[in-house]
């Protein structure tokens, strides 16, 4: 990891008990605005995963509800949704276009079919993000 990205391990340790508990209304406003803003600004070519995501957003134990928001919010209509992919680097079940739209980008899958996440995991600066 470069010096200029994040530490996971540290923003995890940082939010600590008060991410896993539940949110308020006004908190869930927030989450589903910075999620949309995160997922905004992956770079063609390059995956996040959900869990990456909830965790700069605030909420590491969060990840469904990451997903959640991207197939629920009318404005992820505009987003690349598609480059957001489990730990394993796995796909979402029934969405086959999604792997398509990640090929074209030149995103490379091993033989099991999982986003090769060594070479295209997306790590920003943190400070770039908000």
């Amino acid at each position: 990891m470069t010096k200029d990205c994040f530490d996971l391990r540290a923003l995890k340790a940082r939010l600590g008990a008060e991410a896993s508990k539940k949110m308020s209304a006004e908190e869930a406003r927030t989450f589903q605005a910075d999620v949309l803003s995160i997922v905004s600004q992956i770079p063609p070519g390059r995956v996040m995963t959900y869990g990456l995501i909830a965790t700069l957003a605030g909420w590491p134990s969060h990840a469904r509800m990451v997903g959640r928001t991207l197939r629920y919010a009318p404005e992820a209509a505009e987003l690349p949704c598609h480059r957001v992919v489990n730990v394993a680097g796995r796909t979402a079940p029934g969405w086959k276009r999604q792997r398509i739209l990640l090929e074209e980008e030149g995103v490379v899958f091993n033989r099991g079919g999982h986003v090769n996440m060594s070479r295209h995991l997306w790590e920003p600066p943190i400070d770039s993000l908000f």
